[in-house]
């Protein structure tokens, strides 16, 4: 444990009182899906986010309204995006015809993803069993209960139309994101239970394991954003909504920081630890508990970079993988992520270095040559995706590492379309669902 210092005390209650938003008042937005004037733009508060900088949305808003290029191509790839969710979800966990182990099906339930049956199925043995684990091959069994897929719809959605509603003042993006949130987190008869006890569980093994929280953890803190961002006065986002989620966020993170899978979770030494640090850190900068995100964002100094990342910039527990290329660029972006989540705490992950030189400057480095097509990549990799590291390397380009900013030129847009000037934080660049 960090010892609580005076000085630290002091930032912590200098950011509590930061924390805790403005419920929307219900003010009115722009007609017509159109970029508010400058001058409303200027007198905007940003959107207190966690992960975004929120000064920086506001001056993205600014250059799209003096008619930025760059950003007006972003906006086009945004909205198109915001208007594929309009007519798709609400979704909810009570929706699954499978009742977890827990009984409960306000419970998430999910199967272990890389987790196949070893023997032939028969009558004696309907199910194959017992499961083994065959990394990176993703089992079709896994498809076949909707929580998974549709958590990932909810990730994906809400935060693509809260982020279209800022930036055109559209009000079916935020009634839509407003009731997507609404559904999963909030309402009583739909709402999720915040624990994971039973996410990846292995058939004829375990209810649930551990490993199944990073099914949350690697979305779940683009919805900090996306509540903080309707925050600023979306419509169809009620003060009812707010204190709903805010309070969802910090009985999920009491579960997770008391449970023993979100102990274990937090212990791992690959990216499945990272992404822990990651969410831990967010939902509590989100809840006003800034001790605790400043506490867990240095303590990944050591555990995240000193330990996790090599002097050459290789992340071992990550390029041993059968997907090591997906794995480091996973594991990057949960530091990336991180460090979004330091800087509004006071702390510079981008700067730090390990006593040989470990940095997430050197991670990044390591994976250029094959991000920009210049070398093949040189470690197993079933399902090579060139642009799966780019909103990395935007991110360290950002915090002003040179040959990241000299590649971003030789970068291959991801599906979808280059969206980091619109929202300027690293996200899962992938074309399948986690």
């Amino acid at each position: 444990m960090h010892k609580r210092t005076v000085g630290l005390l002091s930032l912590g209650a200098a950011m509590l009182s930061l924390l805790v938003p403005a419920v929307p008042s219900g003010a009115a937005v722009p007609a017509g899906g159109t970029v508010p004037a400058a001058a409303a733009v200027a007198e905007q508060r940003a959107p207190r986010t966690v992960v975004l900088d929120g000064k920086r949305l506001v001056h993205a808003k600014h250059r799209l309204n003096q008619g930025d290029p760059v950003r007006r191509r972003a906006l086009a790839d945004l909205v198109k995006q915001a208007d594929d969710w309009l007519d798709k979800g609400p979704w909810t966990v009570t929706d699954k015809t499978q009742t977890p182990p827990s009984g409960d099906k306000h419970d998430y339930l999910s199967q272990a993803p890389y987790w196949w049956p070893s023997q032939p199925k028969t009558p004696e043995n309907p199910m194959g069993c017992p499961y083994v684990s065959k990394d990176g091959q993703r089992n079709p069994e896994a498809d076949q209960i909707p929580d998974h897929s549709e958590r990932a719809y909810v990730f994906a959605s809400a935060y693509t139309l809260s982020l279209a509603w800022y930036y055109t003042g559209k009000a079916a993006y935020a009634r839509h994101a407003s009731d997507i949130l609404r559904t999963w987190f909030v309402t009583p008869e739909t709402r999720m239970n915040p624990r994971l006890i039973n996410a990846q569980f292995v058939p004829c093994g375990d209810d649930g394991r551990a490993a199944g929280l990073i099914e949350f953890s690697l979305g779940f803190t683009s919805l900090l954003d996306a509540a903080a961002i309707l925050d600023t006065g979306a419509p169809g986002w009620t003060r009812a909504d707010h204190g709903g989620f805010r309070s969802w966020s910090a009985q999920f993170l009491d579960w997770w920081t008391t449970s023993e899978f979100g102990k274990e979770e937090s212990a791992a030494v690959n990216n499945h630890g990272t992404f822990a640090d990651m969410q831990v850190a967010a939902i509590a900068l989100a809840v006003g508990r800034p001790q605790l995100a400043r506490e867990t964002v240095l303590q990944a100094r050591t555990t995240r970079i000193d330990q996790g990342i090599a002097p050459d910039g290789r992340q071992p527990e990550e390029i041993r993988r059968t997907r090591s290329y997906h794995y480091s660029a996973f594991n990057l972006l949960a530091l990336a992520r991180l460090a979004d989540v330091g800087r509004h705490v006071g702390v510079n992950l981008w700067k730090h270095q390990g006593p040989d030189g470990q940095s997430v400057f050197k991670a990044v480095d390591f994976l250029l040559p094959a991000a920009t097509g210049t070398t093949p990549w040189p470690y197993p990799e079933s399902n090579f995706e060139i642009w799966k590291a780019n909103d990395v390397i935007h991110a360290a380009a950002d915090a002003g590492n040179r040959n990241a900013r000299a590649a971003l030129p030789q970068l291959t847009p991801p599906p979808g379309g280059d969206l980091w000037t619109l929202r300027p934080a690293a996200q899962l660049l992938s074309k399948e669902l986690f």
